[in-house]
């Protein structure tokens, strides 16, 4: 909440309200302006302000006399027509309703007192997480992709992994912008592995989706090959430390044959 101050005729009033209001695409959006300190107030106006003027919105007296302009009929509502407090909702939010907006309340004998708020626009796409094989059978390629207004940020997470990704970006033709990153993972021998994205644009909830990596099975072939040779070079060691070979060579086994199963 942001206090804007105003001085007509050097006369500070105070107004409260939202400097920014962050809405999604296709949902709506309520702006409100709080008139804290008590005036005579006759009529309250909103406006939207455009490039080169202000375009009036809503404006109602203390007769509760509304009119709204016509560009904004079925567009914009008012929720709360009060004279110290005043609430605009604006439906079905689109990239045309971004920008700010003023409430103006007009009071005797001070006159104008105003105040801006502004709405933000943001769109959220994602995740879209996916694994692919790569070259060897014991890496895997994690890719996950986001869509946003602004730029999403996208982060894959692995527990008790320290990842190395990379990230690469294209910007829309409807302002939209894509992030895509990608990471080669190991996979495990002994148990699956959880791969996290989680995916976040400024002032909102993340998103996140994940998918779970089996752990690398080995062929019997290729569990028998690698039993052996374990066994072989680990009996080699013997002849120096016949202790400690032996101790390896019951460890190793076990592990393997744990593997294999």
């Amino acid at each position: 909440i942001n206090i804007h101050l105003s001085s007509p005729s050097g006369l500070n009033s105070v107004i409260q309200t939202q400097k920014t209001v962050a809405a999604a695409v296709g949902e709506q959006a309520c702006l409100n302006c709080l008139l804290i300190q008590t005036k005579e107030v006759l009529q309250v106006t909103w406006q939207k302000i455009l490039p080169d003027r202000e375009s009036n919105v809503i404006t109602y007296d203390k007769y509760l006399k509304k009119l709204v302009n016509a560009d904004f009929q079925g567009k914009v509502e008012l929720i709360d027509a009060g004279l110290q407090n005043s609430s605009i909702l604006i439906r079905n939010v689109t990239e045309e309703d971004e920008g700010c907006y003023r409430c103006m309340f007009n009071t005797y004998p001070d006159g104008a007192l105003t105040a801006t708020t502004c709405l933000k626009l943001y769109e959220l796409h994602g995740p879209v997480l996916h694994v692919r094989e790569s070259n060897s059978p014991e890496e895997v390629i994690v890719f996950c992709s986001a869509t946003g207004r602004p730029a999403p940020t996208v982060t894959l997470n692995v527990l008790h992994h320290k990842l190395n990704f990379s990230t690469h970006s294209f910007k829309n033709t409807n302002g939209t912008v894509t992030v895509n990153t990608t990471c080669l993972l190991m996979r495990s021998y002994d148990n699956s592995t959880q791969v996290e994205c989680e995916v976040q644009v400024p002032s909102v909830p993340l998103k996140k989706d994940s998918v779970m990596i089996p752990a690398v099975q080995l062929s019997s072939e290729d569990g028998e090959n690698h039993y052996y040779t374990l066994l072989f070079l680990h009996m080699v060691n013997v002849n120096s430390c016949m202790c400690h070979g032996l101790q390896e060579i019951v460890i190793l086994s076990f592990r393997e044959k744990q593997g294999r199963q």
